[in-house]
């Protein structure tokens, strides 16, 4: 006489999908679905249990979406096996989806799973020669709208492969910062604390913002940009704003904070009677051990000027690394130059001579450089060289289509002021033995 029977799941049965899901992994088959998915599932969508007594033996849970079915968990307790608990948790689960008006039902199942028996009863189809993909999207849908009133954003996952050379700062970062955060579990096998908070400095047109955007986007995270200027106007003040700022901050999950030109906001403290931005430091001062008790969130501060952050500011505890972003060696440049020029032309343009005449010029300058030559090149060919715009009897696509010319990179590279000058990159350098730490 059977002594079991089946019933929709009640919130208290979750103790007993528990220690099903348990009894699973203990048999060294590993679900599909996460357990926090099923739980999920179990609440929103269509589940159904086969109870004796007051245990839970057995359960089934479906989601259904459009006219396609999913069975997210099937799963009974060993010593219930082989009894048809299963096809009918699964006939029973059917039965709850059928008004959504299902086409197909599916189910994924571990390789290693061998008890398959109650989808072929119920009438499932073994298919072979398929592979399943999984990808984890790490904001969840419940963080974008406080994502979105803090003004952050989710990046673009290519970021990170689209800074143009930089190597030896890519690999810094990557080791330093990427590894252990993107890693967490493997970093705590090793004893390493993934860190919190760090500082990018260097001259100006260096990339450090580029580099913390590209950091948000290799690790998959939230980038929200605290802009200072904008706080200021807040009623609460400066201070209150930014206090109230990271209080909001602490509710995602995960999260890439980047403040630029920190300077303005944890410069020296000095003179009496007070400035008024002292309350602003001393308050960023406050905030900065609180952020980082919290996992899975960076704090990213870039400054031009480092000499004029208060000592108290990049002290050990505080910053985990102090990182410099210098100008790009030759091998950068390199890189900058094939990637801005068109690879219609590039074979045909002496990137060499290029690499070679801007030593000592920014990302930002070489960026410049590039845009200026691609549209003096289209300017000439448009307008000096019989195009349509002058009069000529060839068509403008036609006059265009050679594109600009290694002289062309060489007079725009000419007419570029650079935008650090000699004497800023040796205090750079300084910078870097002085407060530097990697």
């Amino acid at each position: 006489m059977t002594t079991w029977r089946i019933r929709d799941f009640h919130s208290a049965d979750l103790d007993g999908i528990l220690h099903l899901w348990e009894s699973l992994k203990a048999t060294n088959v590993e679900p599909v679905y996460a357990l926090s998915e099923v739980l999920a599932s179990c609440e929103k969508d269509h589940a159904v249990v086969a109870v004796q007594g007051d245990q839970v033996v057995g359960a089934a849970v479906g989601r259904a979406a459009h006219d396609q079915g999913w069975i997210v968990f099937l799963a009974t307790l060993p010593e219930y096996r082989g009894r048809g608990i299963g096809t009918s948790l699964l006939a029973a689960v059917e039965n709850r989806m059928a008004p959504h008006g299902l086409n197909k039902l599916s189910a994924l199942m571990p390789e290693s799973e061998t008890r398959v028996e109650a989808f072929l009863s119920r009438g499932f189809v073994l298919k072979k020669n398929l592979r399943y993909f999984e990808r984890t999207i790490p904001v969840q849908r419940q963080e974008l709208e406080p994502l979105g009133l803090l003004g952050g954003r989710i990046l673009a996952r290519d970021l990170w492969e689209n800074v143009a050379g930089m190597r030896n700062e890519k690999e810094l970062l990557e080791r330093r910062l990427v590894l252990p955060l993107a890693e967490a579990d493997l970093a705590d096998e090793f004893g390493v604390v993934p860190p919190r908070a760090v500082v990018l400095f260097g001259p100006p047109g260096t990339g450090k913002t580029t580099f913390a955007k590209a950091i948000a986007s290799r690790l998959e995270w939230p980038f929200v940009e605290v802009f200072p200027s904008r706080l200021a106007a807040d009623p609460k003040g400066l201070a209150g704003a930014l206090r109230e700022t990271f209080l909001e901050i602490a509710e995602l999950e995960h999260a890439v904070v980047f403040i630029d030109e920190v300077e303005e906001i944890a410069s020296q403290r000095s003179g009496e009677p007070p400035s008024p931005l002292q309350g602003v430091t001393n308050e960023l001062l406050k905030i900065i051990p609180a952020f980082r008790e919290q996992p899975g969130r960076l704090l990213v501060c870039a400054t031009n000027f480092i000499r004029a952050l208060d000592t108290a500011f990049l002290r050990h505890g505080r910053f985990d690394y102090v990182i410099p972003i210098g100008l790009p060696d030759s091998e950068a440049r390199r890189a900058m130059w094939e990637r801005f020029i068109p690879a219609t032309v590039v074979d045909d343009v002496d990137v060499e001579l290029l690499v070679d005449r801007t030593e000592g010029f920014s990302p930002a300058d070489i960026e410049y450089a590039a845009r200026s030559a691609s549209q003096r090149a289209l300017e000439k060919a448009v307008y000096d060289d019989g195009g349509l715009a002058s009069g000529g009897d060839v068509s403008i696509r036609e006059a265009v289509r050679k594109g600009p010319a290694t002289q062309d990179y060489l007079d725009a590279i000419g007419d570029t002021r650079t935008t650090v000058s000699k004497e800023v990159y040796e205090l750079f350098l300084e910078d870097i033995d002085a407060l530097g730490r990697v």
